[in-house]
């Protein structure tokens, strides 16, 4: 039995932590740091959750020959369970390459030729692996097996937690807490207001639906209700990376901790701010304390 079911993207990102700010063409970036580490968006939530403490297991998309001895060897030690990964000898790995200043972050990849291959390097989720957790952390990106996990999730009341797939999805009805970034909606519904994507959101769900803007307020709420806002904490940025993928593993938490909406934005961006003071995120997670003395201080200034 584990806490945390999380299902999605693992990969190996290669991360680039500029000195100043992002060149322009044709110039020069001095690199002050660079790691190889593992990434993606459930690779990171997993070394976030282990950080508070849960037990994972954890699944997604298939390991390689570039990938999977660094994945294997990040996750040994900590209370992850990466034994249902597929190591394809035959296949390279998936990886990225992340630039990262201050205030952004710049990723290069090969994720659009990855989803229109003709071959599927992504597992095919195991139900017993849902039925034997209290909460899932879902990824949107792996077509009818995260649709299918959804579906599992729904037959076993095991709440989960989703990001950044379409209003009028299973993935988004059936989720308990939706996170849908800024990014998102830039590329999906470029010309809606803010409020005409809440409303369509929170129409097609009976689920918590967060609407996150970056450093900007956070639009949150549930069907029928005025959308609430959320100002997100102030830290001293260090890096962005992976400041969705930990808002994202905040939610989970708060989920498996039954916390109330208001709970969930609060923790989550918490832990968020933490992650964003840091860097990198998978060898300086952010901790319990941290994230709870966050909180605590905007309560004392208040």
């Amino acid at each position: 039995m584990y806490d945390i079911y999380l299902y999605g993207m693992i990969l190996k990102s290669n991360s680039f932590l500029l000195k100043e700010n992002y060149p322009q063409p044709d110039s020069y970036g001095e690199i002050r740091e660079k790691y190889e580490l593992p990434g993606g968006e459930t690779g990171t939530c997993a070394a976030v959750l282990d950080s508070l403490g849960c037990t994972i297991k954890m699944d997604g998309n298939h390991m390689g020959l570039n990938t999977y001895p660094m994945i294997e060897a990040f996750y040994r030690d900590k209370k992850v369970d990466y034994t249902s990964l597929y190591y394809d000898k035959a296949y390279e790995g998936l990886e990225d390459y992340i630039i990262i200043d201050q205030k952004t972050r710049t990723c290069f990849g090969t994720f659009g030729s990855y989803f229109s291959d003709d071959v599927r390097r992504w597992n095919t989720p195991n139900k017993e692996d849902i039925k034997n957790v209290k909460v899932v952390g879902l990824d949107p990106f792996f077509k009818e097996e995260s649709t299918q996990v959804a579906k599992w999730c729904d037959e076993m009341k095991k709440p989960y937690v989703v990001i950044d797939c379409p209003f009028d999805s299973e993935l988004h009805q059936l989720s308990s807490v939706n996170v849908i970034s800024n990014e998102y909606i830039r590329g999906m519904y470029p010309d809606w207001s803010r409020k005409d994507v809440f409303r369509a959101y929170t129409d097609h769900t009976e689920g918590l639906v967060i609407l996150t803007l970056g450093a900007k307020e956070i639009m949150y709420g549930r069907k029928s209700q005025a959308p609430q806002f959320f100002k997100p904490y102030n830290v001293d940025v260090v890096s962005t990376l992976g400041a969705g993928d930990t808002f994202k593993a905040g939610c989970v938490y708060a989920l498996l901790k039954e916390m109330n909406d208001e709970e969930i934005v609060s923790f989550a961006s918490a832990c968020a701010g933490i992650a964003c003071s840091k860097f990198p995120i998978p060898l300086n997670p952010p901790r319990l304390e941290e994230i709870e003395a966050l909180i605590k201080s905007r309560k004392c200034n208040a």
